[in-house]
């Protein structure tokens, strides 16, 4: 294979294609990256700093022609791809302003300890194909500002406008210290395996992160990896339920659905329980689904036909065990991948929509009888990446403790920033992303114990 189709989601017809990164390419981008990476690692930090900066400025400079790309390949609405662009070229200048990472011991007179984080060296940055422009530079602009030369490898569903947005950010940057491979899933478990890879950050599915983590043990290589989620958000008892709809819905909603941190089910009071339906399955109803193309479109199809196969099964497997689908439940009649907005509820207990990640816009209702119950049920997955509690604010941080994940928000959900680490457990990965802490990920601790001479 010597070139990569790229399909446009909204027709499901192919329109561009990429290059397709052979073993020798990806020999020769790996060695540029290891003789650059220690020529980079010894540049002043604020130097570091300003390079970064002025990828942002060429990011930005060119986000409408990277939007459109991202659009098309993507499916997402054309303002929501300018909004992620915005987001990434922003990002870089968020990371050159973060703090050092070195520190000082109190060592007493005698002798000075200095606790240093230097670089790994090469890092493969493996981003997936939801959010493939700021999902690539949270890797990206940490690993440059820590001093390593990164590898960057887009999803095969969507190699444009990353290749793209590299290509501006090279300018910028000494040879060797960024580059950019593009191919399918035999090219990612090459670039992982490489041995003149020194660490590996990965956004994606649990199975190719189970994978990766296995070929790094081998080599104790260090990993970071964002493995998605199935997050819940738990109503309280009382709650206003049709104020809080229309934030749930959107919620569940960002992107389609196809993002780590969206609502992926709802756990509300059985007694409330049918009030919330009605309000979440008007919102579906009311909703504009089409091409990202399109000014008046809200929500965009799947990304791939794949991932409308994997919808359509989970929540046909749930009609058929017995739950109800209230609105929405089967693909659209038109070209492309177009699931639409879809609520289901009395979902019998230990149906795939309650425990797995669907990944799509649709909204599992689920009634509980006591708050104990909701926590259980939310705990009881194999992820543990986000959850919301939503109603009185006190008796939500009184309950925050109890929901096993890496983030728990209260009255919203899905709230990133960048300076905020972000992270799960247990199927939903290993490490945190963003702000001083993600940036720390991308070092390793070096400690200079110096002695001083008597008198």
């Amino acid at each position: 294979m010597t070139a990569l189709d790229v399909v446009d989601p909204a027709t499901g017809a192919v329109f561009a294609s990429a290059p397709v990164c052979t073993a020798a390419e990806l020999d020769a981008t790996i060695a540029a990256a290891a003789a650059a990476a220690p020529r980079w690692a010894a540049l002043p930090v604020d130097e570091r700093r300003a390079r970064l900066r002025a990828c942002g400025v060429a990011l930005a400079g060119a986000a409408e022609e990277v939007a459109a790309l991202l659009s098309r390949e993507q499916g997402k609405p054309l303002a929501a791809a300018r909004a992620e662009v915005d987001l990434s070229s922003g990002w870089f200048g968020n990371t050159a302003d973060l703090p050092g990472t070195d520190e000082e011991v109190d060592a007493g007179s005698g002798a000075s300890v200095v606790i240093g984080r230097v670089a790994h060296g090469v890092v493969a940055a493996i981003a997936p194909s939801n959010f493939p422009i700021i999902l690539a530079v949270c890797k990206i602009a940490p690993a440059l500002l820590a001093g390593n030369a990164v590898v960057v490898k887009p999803s095969p569903e969507t190699p444009l406008a990353t290749l793209r947005t590299v290509e501006l950010l090279v300018p910028h940057l000494p040879p060797g210290v960024l580059s950019v491979v593009s191919g399918d899933h035999t090219l990612g478990k090459a670039l992982t395996t490489h041995p003149g890879i020194d660490m590996v950050s990965f956004t994606g599915s649990v199975g190719t992160g189970r994978a990766i983590a296995e070929q790094a043990a081998a080599r104790l290589l260090p990993v970071v990896l964002e493995l998605g989620g199935n997050d819940a958000a738990v109503v309280l008892p009382g709650a206003d339920v049709t104020a809080l709809a229309p934030a749930l819905f959107a919620g569940a909603m960002v992107n389609s659905g196809q993002f780590c941190a969206a609502v992926k089910r709802i756990y509300v009071s059985a007694a409330q329980a049918d009030e919330l339906v009605t309000a979440l399955a008007k919102l579906a109803s009311e909703a504009v689904v089409g091409a990202g193309s399109d000014p008046a479109t809200e929500y965009g199809p799947l990304v791939s036909r794949a991932q409308l196969d994997r919808v359509s099964a989970l929540v046909d497997e749930a009609a058929a065990a017995g739950a109800r689908v209230v609105t929405g439940g089967a693909r659209l009649p038109r070209p492309g991948w177009f699931y639409p907005p879809t609520v289901v509820t009395d979902l019998p207990p230990g149906t795939e929509l309650e425990l797995e990640e669907q990944f799509g816009p649709v909204i599992p209702v689920i009634a509980y009888d006591d708050l104990d119950e909701a926590i259980a049920r939310a705990n009881g997955t194999r992820y543990g990446l986000g959850a919301s509690l939503w109603g009185d604010a006190e008796h939500a941080r009184a309950l925050a403790a109890r929901l096993v994940c890496g983030t728990v928000w209260i009255n919203t959900h899905g709230a990133l920033r960048h300076d905020t680490p972000f992270g799960g457990l247990r199927d939903s990965g290993a490490g945190v992303e963003y702000g001083w802490w993600g940036l720390l990920e991308y070092t390793r601790i070096k400690v200079v114990h110096e002695l001083h001479p008597a008198g």
